[in-house]
């Protein structure tokens, strides 16, 4: 069955769907872009991510083509349409010919499992560096080839994920998740200054933590802090909260979901019902 999209100003099927090569958005990835996940075709955070976008595409000069509640009812009529219980929902706008082009997918999103969940991801250390400083650290545009490159090497090494590292050394995050990790029941992050992205479940995260009284630090934090915390997890708005077991073949506390990892699982759990 084909994937029913909206593209500039109408929906297609998949297979109908053109987009010109000339647009800059093509050409050099002048682009942002948001990936949401909508279980029972709601999508936790929906107007975070919608304002995160508008905010990116602001910073880099590109004009949103609808505004809020505009394009929250095309992402809405785009999971409709597609009819799926669990849709991996992404929405992307880039510089085009004449003014912005807007994409729109939906297609359907299988998580991990249970085992992976209870025995979490085994990561690797990217050998790629993040530019703290750069403008691109901090939003999510189309031009990813440091996160494409390094989420290759760990898939290639057998991998789940890849963490990297900025210019001195810092944990900034994963390429495609923030990272957190607990000690002596304190909750620890790489700032935003590090050179990570200020992910959707990362205010989830920050969220439920103020909510039930749970400290977390934000600061730039070696390698060495992350192996020696007594538990770690990752998050991202598809997978959520994963519990992180190893980096580099090291394992961090008990090498398992912990307890404050398996709390924000739950909680997080909780906002897709």
């Amino acid at each position: 069955m084909s994937a029913i999209l909206f593209l500039n100003g109408k929906f297609v099927l998949s297979e109908e769907a053109k987009i010109s090569a000339l647009d800059a958005g093509f050409l050099y990835g002048f682009g942002v872009f948001e990936t949401m996940r909508a279980y029972k075709k709601r999508i936790v955070y929906f107007s975070q991510h919608i304002k995160r976008i508008q905010e990116s595409a602001k910073l880099i000069g590109i004009r949103s083509p609808y505004a809020s509640d505009k394009l929250k009812g095309i992402i809405k009529e785009t999971v409709r349409r597609n009819c799926f219980r669990d849709a991996y929902v992404r929405l992307t706008l880039w510089r085009a010919k004449r003014g912005t082009g807007i994409f729109v997918l939906a297609r359907e999103y299988k998580p991990h499992s249970e085992k992976k969940y209870k025995n979490g991801f085994k990561i690797c250390v990217s050998r790629f560096r993040q530019n703290e400083f750069s403008l691109l650290a901090k939003i999510k545009t189309t031009s990813r080839i440091l996160y494409q490159l390094s989420f290759e090497e760990a898939k290639n090494k057998g991998f789940d994920e890849a963490i990297i590292l900025n210019n001195r050394g810092v944990i900034t995050e994963g390429t495609r998740s923030n990272i957190f990790f607990a000690k002596n029941n304190e909750i620890f992050t790489p700032a935003l200054e590090c050179g990570c992205l200020d992910g959707i479940t990362r205010k989830v995260v920050f969220d439920l933590a103020k909510r039930h009284k749970i400290k977390i630090c934000e600061g730039k934090f070696s390698l060495q802090d992350l192996l020696g915390a007594d538990e770690a997890f990752l998050t991202n708005s598809l997978m959520g909260v994963m519990p992180l077991a190893a980096v580099e073949g090291r394992g961090i506390g008990k090498g398992k979901c912990a307890r404050l990892t398996k709390f924000f699982i739950e909680r997080y759990s909780c906002l897709l019902k």
